[in-house]
């Protein structure tokens, strides 16, 4: 008889790794024990040779879907002759980290469970098990134990306590373990917040949708506002009382076939929507596609698909049938998604005609991922809900606990100890009051469940992000040192840690805005560098923002500084767009393409401050380059979103299979004065774009041969700069890479040039993923640090 200790470390509490143990070595006749050592798992067993390789093979290959093995060890010991094997009481001091699993969508076995009569669960809205359910929305403190949930409350009977104990059951020591008997209830109000009398709460709010009311129903990281998708009035009230004009909505439907039947699906997006994450995942609608055309998602391409990924969802997709539903946060306008039952109430009253609630409180809003698929990979748009807290692998140790803030928009904040990096779930934009609290509130939330104390906190150079300000006030209170890093620069390292590169690359980073070490506001870099330091060795030509953060939601103002810039006839186009304000004909409007009218003294105005440089900083925003063109081609004047002219262009590009290009060459100017080597002209290119929308050539064609240039152009600067620099990697982020045609087109583009190229897969592009590359700055730096 032989007997080996093991020592497992990574997500391996929580995901039922102890029971999976147990029942492996029980089938092999194995005996020993099992036991958590706060984040490892510490295993003895002993037997015959054969046997014990086998369980070595059986716990990577077997291991539970939840789980992730880091690391796994062993080595003989001496044999204690044990009778049989068993869970014994865990450890509750340790220096080890601490691992806490998202949440994640209904398991198998618990989907079985719910629609089977025999079941003592049928039916039951909160059913879960050690395989599925609420982690990260419930827990108020580490360690994760029912007493540090918000399951607190609710005291198991006898049935659920005997499951709780057993480890043969799939519930042992399953937190949110619960039963009609038990657990949490539904409940149904009114419009205005107050209890309704009701036999089945579930099957009222299904027959009130069906009926093309607007719900509200309360999910595991939030509030959901939810209507009948095929009721175009219903869609449009919502619009309205939501105060979202054209942002398109989400959708949930019932299975994978019934999104196969509205968007078409490969074999990477279906795996996608029936993982356990159970992200939106942005689909293109099928041709022809009408009861989400219009109403949905507007004038765009793709719609986002979710599929059940609660008990109660699954309940209600049963209910209201073949159905497709809206699924979309419970807010106004772009405030952070209600989690609060009082604050849901209040905020929610006006919108929603019925409410659909429960007794158990949500601890951590968290809204749902976003994530699409280009070139046959993920690419994530937002990563929350089933990603969240998971650790992304930071590219060397980090020597001191670390707290990097992100940024002001889609903000992520993340924790570094060692090589782990744990990502919050979505915060949101920081710009509203709702949202820097639970970023402050958040941030300890975290630091108490992987007991890292930050010594360090790392932020963006910007001055004026409340993220900024948050770390550089704390760490003056806690007396710990600070870091400021380029947000270019963070994009930059972030897909290089993803991608644990080391040395240095060059960087294509094209997004909104961020703050340029030169202090103008930068947007269409080229940088070459790693993580300890970066040149800014190219960008696209400087223009006006005339009206600062004003010309983010009016692209028309972008083009009027763009084709100055260039040389164009101003006065021709402005009175092309004046002309348009002036006439009332809805079909003429429409024939023009000027999605929204623009009157000729705002017009005057603008001009004034482009030419007087009054209330309008230098910008070299990619961003903006793309608002501009949507304007001037007479695609949008104005967004109701961000990104929106960006998408309509994209949209209109994808219509075009053409490979057609405006004049790119050449394509650098000498731009010594703005400290960098080499500014990429665009000129030429808006002339063209000018030139095609005064000739009226079709506006999907504009879009396409300013792609097709744009991405020409990124390939001769790239290789003209690896020529110069001796390096053939690329790394491509930022938020306008979320752009999947126009990532394509770059890519090729690269490849043409015998460049390598990298992008994002773990985190998003976009600022979502900031945090991960100011990590990973700040461990390569407080490295160098250490051997000097």
């Amino acid at each position: 008889m032989q007997r080996r200790a093991f020592t497992v470390a990574g997500i391996v509490q929580g995901v039922g790794f102890r029971p999976f143990v147990y029942t492996l070595a029980s089938q092999l006749q194995l005996a020993g024990l099992v036991q958590n050592r706060s984040g490892e798992v510490w295993i003895e067993v002993e037997g015959r040779d054969a046997d014990l390789d086998r369980f070595t093979a059986c716990l990577r290959s077997q291991a539970p879907t939840l789980s992730r093995i880091d690391t796994l060890s062993w080595r003989s010991i001496p044999a204690q002759h044990d009778s049989r094997f068993r869970i014994i009481a865990s450890e509750d001091a340790s220096s080890t980290q601490v691992f806490v699993s998202p949440d994640v969508a209904t398991c198998v076995d618990c989907r079985r469970e719910l629609f089977d009569p025999s079941d003592r669960r049928y039916r039951y809205p909160f059913l879960n098990c050690t395989h599925c359910g609420p982690r990260l929305t419930i827990i108020h403190r580490a360690p994760y134990d029912r007493v540090n949930t918000t399951m607190a409350t609710f005291a198991m009977c006898s049935a659920c306590r005997a499951e709780y104990d057993d480890p043969r059951d799939r519930r042992f020591h399953a937190q949110p373990i619960a039963c009609p008997d038990c657990g949490p209830r539904l409940q149904l109000l009114d419009g205005q917040g107050v209890p309704m009398e009701s036999a089945d709460p579930l099957a009222a709010f299904v027959v009130a949708i069906g009926r093309g009311k607007i719900g509200v129903m309360k999910g595991i990281g939030g509030y959901h506002l939810v209507c009948d998708a095929t009721n175009d009035a219903a869609v449009i009230a919502l619009r309205q009382r939501k105060h979202r004009d054209e942002k398109p909505f989400a959708v949930m439907v019932r299975d994978v076939d019934a999104a196969a039947q509205r968007c078409v699906l490969d074999d990477a997006e279906r795996e996608l929507l029936c993982s356990p994450r159970r992200p939106i995942v942005l689909l293109r609608k099928r041709a022809g596609e009408a009861s989400t055309k219009d109403t949905i998602a507007p004038g765009n391409p793709f719609l986002g698909v979710m599929l059940p990924y609660t008990p109660l969802h699954e309940l209600l997709l049963d209910g209201v049938g073949d159905k497709p539903l809206v699924m979309t946060s419970g807010n106004r306008s772009d405030e952070p998604i209600a989690y609060d039952d009082r604050d849901a109430a209040e905020r929610l009253s006006g919108i929603a005609d019925v409410f659909l609630v429960h007794n158990r409180p949500i601890r951590v809003r968290c809204d749902d991922s976003v994530t699409r698929v280009i070139a046959g990979r993920e690419s994530p748009v937002r990563r929350s809900r089933g990603d969240a807290p998971m650790p992304i692998k930071l590219p060397m140790a980090c020597s001191l606990p670390c707290l990097a803030v992100g940024g002001q928009l889609k903000n992520v904040f993340a924790l570094a100890s060692g090589r782990n990096a744990f990502l919050s779930h979505h915060m949101g934009d920081l710009d509203h009051l709702a949202a820097l609290e639970s970023f402050q509130r958040d941030i300890e939330l975290y630091e108490s469940m992987f007991g890292i104390h930050p010594r360090c906190m790392v932020h963006d150079l910007h001055p004026d992000y409340a993220s900024t300000t948050y770390a550089l006030a704390r760490a003056e209170r806690e007396t710990i040192p600070t870091l400021a890093v380029q947000h270019h620069h963070a994009h930059l390292a972030s897909c290089m840690a993803e991608h644990q590169l080391q040395g240095e690359v060059i960087g294509v980073i094209f997004d909104g805005s961020g703050y340029g070490t030169d202090g103008t506001i930068w947007g269409g870099e080229f940088l070459v560098g790693g993580y300890e330091s970066f040149q800014r060795v190219a960008h696209l030509r400087p223009v006006r923002l005339p009206g600062g953060d004003q010309a983010t939601k009016e692209p028309w103002r972008m083009a009027l500084s763009y084709l100055s810039d260039a040389g164009c006839d101003v006065e021709q186009w402005s009175a092309g767009v004046a002309e348009f304000f002036q006439d009332s004909n809805p079909e003429t409007q429409r024939g023009r393409g000027f999605a929204t009218p623009v009157s000729p003294a705002a017009i005057r105005v603008v001009r004034q401050m482009i030419d007087r440089g009054v209330r309008s900083p230098w910008t070299s925003s990619a961003g903006r380059l793309f608002d501009a063109v949507a304007a001037i081609a007479g695609v949008r004047q104005r967004v109701s979103f961000e990104g929106q002219a960006a998408i309509d262009l994209e949209s209109l590009a994808t219509q075009r299979d053409s490979d057609e290009c405006y004049c790119v060459a050449p394509c650098f100017v000498r731009d010594g004065e703005a400290g960098s080597r080499w500014g990429v002209d665009t000129r030429p290119l808006i002339r063209g774009v000018h030139r095609d929308q005064q000739n009226n050539v079709e506006v999907a064609t504009i879009a396409r041969r300013f792609h097709n240039t744009l991405a020409t152009m990124v390939g001769q600067v790239c290789g003209q700069i690896a020529a110069v620099v001796g390096l053939d990697r690329v790394v491509l982020s930022g938020g306008v890479f979320g752009n999947s045609l126009f990532r394509s087109l770059v890519t090729q583009q690269l490849e043409k040039q015998g460049l390598r190229h990298f992008v994002h897969h773990q985190v998003p592009a976009n600022d979502g993923g900031l945090s991960l590359g100011q990590l990973a700055i700040a461990a390569r730096l407080l490295q160098t640090d250490a051997r000097r």
